[in-house]
């Protein structure tokens, strides 16, 4: 029965973090996006975060998109950078058609800064990547 699982592997869909200029609050602030670099469009996305490190482990955050359209992306969450000396856990669930997929996607400690800031094509900002 095992064997007979298919567990689908989850391409073109990538989370980053991106260091912004809000404009409301007048600050530069990071934020968590994900992108959907598929063909199609990707339902029912769920988003689950949490930090965590030997010693310790913050809250589970969960967020919701609906509807992410082909080659697309949605602003998940602000990340404050104290958690960055941690490591940032984000679970992705989604349906692509029928199919249901899930991937972990995982920042590893220090490893989001200024120094590791890249241009980003798909939103026009510089950030850090995690495929």
């Amino acid at each position: 029965m095992k064997k007979d699982i298919q567990i689908p592997e989850v391409t073109n869909v990538e989370i980053a973090v991106v260091y912004e200029y809000n404009d409301i609050y007048k600050t530069d602030d990071w934020n968590v996006y994900i992108i959907n670099n598929k063909e199609v469009d990707i339902e029912m996305v769920v988003i689950v975060s949490q930090g965590f490190s030997t010693t310790k482990t913050t809250s589970l955050l969960r967020k919701k998109v609906e509807k992410l359209p082909a080659n697309s992306f949605a602003k998940v969450e602000l990340i404050q950078p104290e958690l960055f000396k941690l490591n940032n856990r984000f679970q992705v669930t989604f349906f692509e058609g029928n199919t249901l997929f899930e991937k972990t996607f995982i920042f590893k400690a220090n490893t989001i800064k200024e120094g590791a800031l890249r241009f980003l094509p798909e939103l026009n900002k510089r950030g850090v990547l995690v495929k």
